[in-house]
């Protein structure tokens, strides 16, 4: 989501410290990186990228449409083998010198639009494609693409916009928000799922998360703010209600309850048979 906000106005975050007020102003982003924490993402103590998904150094993780890198950084920190592809070159370099603080045993990159993938079949243990498939022209080859890579047994992490966030926004985002290259489907959650089945992939789970992105994004187009620079009373007061929500008694409880709601993204782990 940050990576496609950046692009429209110049698009699941390295993990931080828990978000604290500077300034008596919560970061936004900071926050949204704790409400993914709490959403099972980023987990220090298990070494799961996400709920389900471990990665240590024995594994060799390729990152398809790796953006700004935070996933790879999380799973280089575990020691893994990491390959990164994606189609924006200068992403593919800033993330490679982001790994160079890691103790990564190995760091391989593509710049490549995945048709193919210049990788050998049978490849990676661990792969990882986060909001990239509603991008792409054809979802059957790319998925095809990223299971001819893994090898028999390795695990999948991928995601896709939420249908009940796109829907909100369809009549308040930038009008090239819904176009090419930026989103060009909306993925109902059995599609997703009968998309990846199809792919030869074994659903392990399937979770979404992140209201709090959801309504971050429709008062980011109400504002007219540049992203660079999102400092409006809208965004300032919403990040305020969703710190203060966090903190409070079930704060967690009423999170859950909001994410099972409007969610920013669906999350499905898989595993090649």
């Amino acid at each position: 989501m940050l990576r496609l906000l950046k692009k429209l106005t110049s698009s699941t975050p390295a993990p931080a410290a828990p978000v604290a007020p500077v300034a008596d102003k919560v970061d936004p982003y900071m926050l949204g990186l704790r409400d993914a924490v709490l959403s099972g993402w980023f987990n220090q103590q298990t070494d799961e990228l996400f709920t389900g998904f471990r990665v240590t150094a024995e594994d060799t993780l390729l990152d398809v449409g790796c953006g700004d890198g935070g996933n790879v950084h999380f799973c280089g920190m575990r020691g893994a083998k990491i390959i990164i592809a994606d189609i924006d070159a200068a992403k593919v370099e800033a993330t490679r010198l982001r790994l160079g603080d890691t103790p990564a045993r190995d760091v391989e990159c593509h710049v490549t639009d995945c048709n193919p993938l210049p990788i050998a079949d049978g490849t990676a243990t661990r792969v990882v494609s986060t909001e990239v498939i509603e991008h792409v022209d054809d979802p059957a080859q790319f998925l095809a693409e990223l299971v001819r890579v893994g090898k028999p047994g390795a695990l999948y992490l991928l995601s896709v916009p939420h249908p009940s966030s796109e829907d909100l926004q369809k009549d308040i985002a930038a009008p090239e928000y819904f176009q090419k290259p930026n989103h060009i489907r909306i993925i109902s959650e059995e599609q997703f799922k009968a998309m990846v089945s199809e792919a030869g992939l074994e659903v392990i789970s399937h979770s979404q998360y992140g209201f709090y992105w959801s309504m971050w994004m429709l008062l980011f187009w109400e504002a007219k703010v540049d992203f660079s620079n999102a400092d409006h009373p809208l965004l300032n007061h919403w990040a305020d209600t969703w710190q203060a929500i966090l903190e409070s008694p079930r704060g967690a409880q009423i999170k859950q309850a909001l994410d099972g709601v409007v969610a920013k993204s669906q999350v499905i782990i898989a595993r090649k048979p």
